[in-house]
């Protein structure tokens, strides 16, 4: 679960990341308007974990750079070093309400996955404060210590079925696709008998350059499923998260669409993000022999070696939502004008040299890791404890059942998901 969701793209003229006027996939280098150079990115998909090239020279770079996307009509600024994320994401100048009636920001996105009007990421403080800390009750660390176990017996039910079956086993099948999403139904409370084929859905509505029709029609079904289960809470009262929106609903601190909105979020991303972010942890680990041995020897560094993966992984594809800027604003060298956007990419601060040395390098050392997996300022993602708790029982219990887990194929022979949000690989073949 990773922050400010939102999607590849796709147009009809070239491929799935075609630059949407010429229908030329790969053009990296500048244009210029107006005098001021705009770099198209084209979001290609990029082999296993590589480090997208176009964040890398923008990491490079003094000053931050315009770009545009391949939908949108308007270009944007995107910061990427270290100190400039955080002040673009920090700063209450920069607003993410003042998007909402914008659709000629440029995006990556051929529709948002959140409802714009009620969803959190386009909210600005202090109304987002409010509605954080109505869903915040749902993640306190009393309730992680009740997940806990929980998490931990599905994940132990799901290795036992897979070793049941012998190797060699897909753990995208087995364990990456259906424990996030167990472990995040059960955080909201959805009956077992209506989860169905929720991780199918989750994975398409997080992939709407695929197929932009089905994501849409995704969207809508998860979200009347929610809907239902939330009117039901409200004359069946729950300390889930359904329970804990639904009261929120009948006290007025919530509209319903809001409520709607956030378990909707809380729920896909939960799936979604967590099934990649994981499966990327594991092949990370599997490819990494040296930092594998040395976790398997040092159980207790588990913590540290989780956050060190997550600042690693070049977890998603191209960029999150922008912000927009109340006022002229200076920041990394430019001025960034009142009414232009602002994209703030947190893998690319992630491998800032100024920040963690060595960036490009898996190293469990490096102490108390400030890295922005999870986001910064008011947007930090609310799931975050889940997720760290999440991936650290998948990577401790994988390791404690398979002291010989490796890949069943060569690591170049992989597939890996296409015109996705967040990277990760389709299959996961392993053996023991």
């Amino acid at each position: 679960m990773t922050s400010e969701p939102e999607t590849m793209a796709a147009t009809d003229t070239g491929g799935p990341h075609a630059h949407p006027c010429t229908g030329m996939a790969g053009m990296s280098g500048p244009e210029h308007t107006e005098g001021e150079p705009v770099h198209f990115w084209d979001l290609e998909d990029l082999p296993a974990q590589d480090f997208d090239p176009f964040l890398d020279a923008r990491l490079k770079e003094t000053r931050i750079a315009r770009i545009r996307m391949p939908f949108g009509t308007d270009s944007g600024w995107l910061v990427t070093r270290y100190e400039d994320v955080k002040t673009a994401t920090s700063d209450p100048r920069f607003s993410r309400q003042a998007l909402v009636d914008r659709p000629e920001v440029t995006s990556s996105s051929p529709h948002p996955i959140a409802a714009k009007h009620a969803a959190l990421n386009y909210t600005d403080p202090p109304r987002l404060t409010q509605m954080r800390s109505v869903i915040a009750r749902a993640f306190t660390g009393k309730s992680m210590q009740r997940l806990r176990p929980m998490a931990q017996r599905t994940a132990n039910a799901l290795l036992d079925e897979m070793e049941l079956k012998g190797p060699p086993a897909d753990l995208m099948e087995h364990l990456h696709g259906p424990f996030p999403l167990t472990v995040v139904a059960d955080l909201l409370g959805l009956p077992e008998e209506e989860r169905g084929a929720l991780t199918d859905w989750a994975n398409v509505i997080m992939a709407p350059g695929q197929l932009p029709e089905r994501s849409k029609a995704g969207l809508a079904t998860v979200r009347e499923l929610i809907a239902s289960l939330l009117v039901r809470r409200r004359t069946d009262p729950t300390d889930d998260l359904a329970g804990v929106l639904a009261a929120a609903v009948v006290a007025g601190e919530i509209s319903e669409p809001e409520s709607v909105s956030l378990a909707t979020a809380v729920l896909v991303s939960g799936a979604h993000a967590v099934r990649n972010n994981s499966a990327n942890m594991v092949y990370a680990l599997l490819t990494h022999p040296e930092q594998l041995s040395r976790l398997r020897a040092e159980p207790e560094l588990l913590p540290q070696a989780v956050d060190e993966l997550l600042r690693y992984i070049p977890h998603r594809s191209g960029v999150g939502i922008p912000r927009i800027a109340l006022e002229d604003v200076a920041i990394g060298g430019v001025v960034i004008r009142e009414g232009e956007a602002v994209f703030a990419s947190y893998i690319a601060a992630n491998r800032d040299p100024e920040m963690f040395p060595h960036p490009d390098t898996i190293d469990f050392d490096r102490g108390p890791i400030a890295h922005v997996s999870f986001g910064n300022g008011p947007h930090h993602c609310v799931g975050s404890m889940l997720a760290r708790m999440e991936s650290e029982i998948i990577v401790a219990t994988l390791l404690d059942r398979f002291p010989k887990l490796r890949l069943a194929v060569p690591a170049e022979e992989l597939t890996w998901q296409k015109g996705a949000l967040i990277r990760g690989p389709e299959t996961l073949p392993v053996v023991w």
